[in-house]
């Protein structure tokens, strides 16, 4: 792509005291009638964007004293700032450095304060990246959130200032800034990283000028530009399913905010907007929609952290006339609720099952699971994560994605590599290797990352994932999925089954011709931290807030609370306990109850029932189903559970009955009575009053 790239040195006058970058009138204007005129009433209007951790007062203040924070770290930086080198080892340090979140924060400080002193330090600090920084630093992504925020902090600064105050911006400086914006945004233009999340970042800032600028000769040419280069770029990045192709759900929205900014600005700026780009951005939100766990967070699966993109889906009820994104935008306050309570995304392998869609007050008590039953995503944020999950239930995240922490692995230990592995996951871990070869690289090229380091990266293709199937009915909710790994010879199974929208049941199953090394971990909340117990008590018997989990006593297998940890936000751990069950063998077989609960803890306990299978020619196959005791509504009960797993047999014997099928799941009262059972289509179940009538559970689609 040629694109003219004007200097930021020399661009003043070509004739007389005429800028060359602004159309006529105001090209003629001095530095002074410039300030003035972009502090004076324009037709302009945007939305300055603050992200609020990074302007929070105390990191305003401290940035005013020479002590800059990000990411929890702080060093103090000497005047001028020597923007070239950083003195983290932590590269995201530095990329926060350059990006200049904290000048909108300077901002906000100017206008609720109206102190001058906040309008000098914003000044110098650009004015000095001006003489000493080439526009393409670090990378493109960073020049285009650079781009962003000098224009979020000059709506408060000059286009928005204190009319009670006389400007405390030198003209000089305005014309100064104004020159680098045009000198970066030209660069984006022509420098445009080749797809994904980072593009669109890149295109908003170029948009976000056409619109704030339109002096500029190229305004039109930038908003013309960046709508037509967004369209493509939602094209080429959204799955068929509406997910973004990184498969992060927080990129996902981060993707989704920028590509609805940029919508919103040419739109309100005299663009039409194509047909095709707001049919795909509903597609982005009906995956948002569902995504949201009932407290109103955005689960953190591969990279990214958890919080709340509401506001979007706000933006998509007004956009789209969608109540039901109206109904979760408010948490059941407005709005109507939506359609469907189970959501499946095929392209992505994203499973999301929820008990219901309450009003407020009691939106936030549904139960929620996502299950990742898909491919690791392009780019390089998936983690090696195959067929975990995250649940909620009850206003608590109980069982929890661990999150990312941080892109740096400098220290004693990786933690980059730590959260980025199978083993911190909501999975089975095979010989403690990830699930995808991962291996340390040196940094040969010039990159984000330093000449020289060492970094890990991805040696060898992702895993396979497949969903086997999928059933609903309105007693009960199955998912089973398959992770084949080039890794090991170790095929992983996994049936997560949702019964009666109360409690659930992960069945694990690993099928291999050697011996391996086999650990299932359940990742708890950090409402468990110093608040669970672990009791070995005919069966593994965990009890935390909010959630019993409950395993049957099986030989080899051993159960223990591990220390783990959680990361909500980029640079932020906490400690969380983890249960890490683990067999080893060939073949390993695991089976686990979680009940989620309000009020008082209920009681459960399961343990193994015999299940035999006719197999042709071999004769008989003992393995088992699962016995569960339980009290639901003030009830006691015994459901039992059972899953051939992989095992074709002409009929199965479990207690009383003869069952022919796949997996089967029945419920008794407490003197022994069959209440009700349920399976696939096809399936039969007889008892000693002859066969039983089955509730059958319907296949699922996107």
């Amino acid at each position: 792509m040629n694109v003219a790239v004007f200097s930021a040195a020399g661009l003043a006058a070509t004739a007389g005291n005429t800028d060359v970058l602004f159309c006529a009138p105001w090209d003629d204007l001095d530095d002074a009638a410039l300030l003035a005129h972009y502090r004076s009433a324009r037709t302009v209007s945007f939305e300055a964007v603050v992200d609020p951790e990074e302007v929070l007062p105390t990191r305003i203040e401290g940035l005013m004293q020479g002590r800059f924070e990000f990411n929890g770290e702080t060093h103090a930086l000497a005047d001028p700032l020597d923007w070239l080198s950083n003195p983290s080892s932590d590269i995201e340090w530095h990329i926060l450095l350059h990006k200049f979140y904290y000048a909108a924060g300077l901002s906000q400080a100017w206008q609720t304060s109206g102190d001058a002193r906040y309008v000098r330090r914003w000044a110098q600090l650009i004015d000095g990246w001006i003489r000493v920084t080439p526009p393409d630093f670090i990378a493109a992504d960073v020049t285009g959130r650079r781009v962003q925020n000098w224009i979020y902090s000059l709506h408060g600064m000059v286009m928005h200032d204190r009319p009670d105050q006389a400007a405390p911006v030198e003209a000089g400086f305005l014309r100064r800034m104004l020159h680098s914006l045009h000198e970066q945004v030209e660069y984006l233009c022509a420098n445009l990283t080749p797809k994904r999340n980072h593009r669109t970042l890149e295109l908003l800032a170029i948009c976000l000028a056409g619109a704030v600028f339109p002096e500029f000769q190229r305004a039109a040419h930038w908003r013309a530009f960046a709508l037509r280069e967004t369209l493509a770029n939602i094209q080429a990045d959204l799955l068929a399913d509406g997910v973004h192709c990184e498969l992060s759900t927080d990129y996902h929205h981060l993707a989704l905010r920028n590509w609805l900014q940029v919508r919103n600005l040419a739109a309100n700026n005299g663009e039409t907007v194509p047909t095709a780009m707001d049919e795909a951005l509903e597609r982005a939100l009906e995956f948002s929609l569902h995504v949201h766990k009932p407290d109103g967070i955005v689960p953190s699966f591969s990279d990214g952290d958890a919080r709340s993109y509401l506001p979007l889906l706000l933006q998509g009820a007004q956009l789209f006339d969608r109540e039901d994104m109206r109904f979760v935008a408010t948490r059941g306050r407005q709005g109507t609720p939506p359609a469907r309570r189970a959501a499946h995304f095929l392209a992505s392998g994203y499973h999301v099952l929820r008990s219901g869609w309450p009003a407020s007050p009691q939106f936030a008590d549904a139960q929620h699971l996502v299950f990742d039953c898909g491919p690791l995503g392009e780019g390089n944020h998936g983690h090696f994560d195959a067929l975990s999950f995250e649940l909620a239930a009850n206003g608590r995240s109980l069982v929890v994605d661990p999150g990312r922490f941080t892109y740096s692995e400098a220290g004693e230990t990786n933690w980059r590599v730590h959260f980025r592995s199978t083993a911190a996951h909501n999975t089975v871990c095979v010989d403690d290797l990830p699930q995808t070869r991962y291996l340390p690289k040196p940094i040969k090229q010039p990159s984000r990352h330093s000449q020289g380091s060492v970094r890990h990266k991805i040696g060898g293709p992702a895993p396979e994932t497949t969903l086997i199937e999928c059933a609903a009915s309105a007693v009960l909710d199955l998912l089973h999925g398959r992770c084949d790994s080039h890794e090991y010879d170790a095929l992983h199974q996994r049936c997560i089954v949702f019964v009666d929208r109360r409690y659930w049941i992960v069945s694990d199953w690993l099928r291999a011709e050697s011996v391996h090394d086999y650990s299932l971990n359940f990742q708890l909340g950090p409402d468990a931290d110093q608040h669970t117990t672990l009791l070995d008590k005919n069966g593994t018997q965990l009890s935390s807030p909010g959630l019993c989990i409950a395993q049957p006593s099986r030989a080899g297998q051993r159960a223990r609370l591990a220390a783990g940890w959680i990361s909500a936000r980029y640079g932020e751990k906490q400690p969380a306990p983890a249960l890490r069950t683990t067999a080893r063998g060939c073949d390993a077989d695991f089976d686990t109850v979680l009940l989620p609960w309000a009020g008082s803890e209920p009681p459960l306990a399961v343990s193994d029932l015999p299940a035999v299978g006719e197999v042709a020619v071999e004769g008989d196959l003992t393995t088992r189903a699962l016995r569960i005791g339980l009290t639901l509504d003030g009830e006691p009960m015994h459901d039992v559970w059972f899953h051939a797993r992989g095992v074709v047999a002409r009929c199965w014997r479990i207690g009383p009955y003869q069952f022919f099928g796949r997996w089967l799941h029945w419920r008794e009262a407490a003197d022994g009575s069959m209440l009700r059972a349920v399976s696939h289509a096809g399936a039969t179940l007889h008892g000693p009053g002859g066969v039983v009538r089955l509730i059958e559970g319907a296949g699922c689609h996107g």
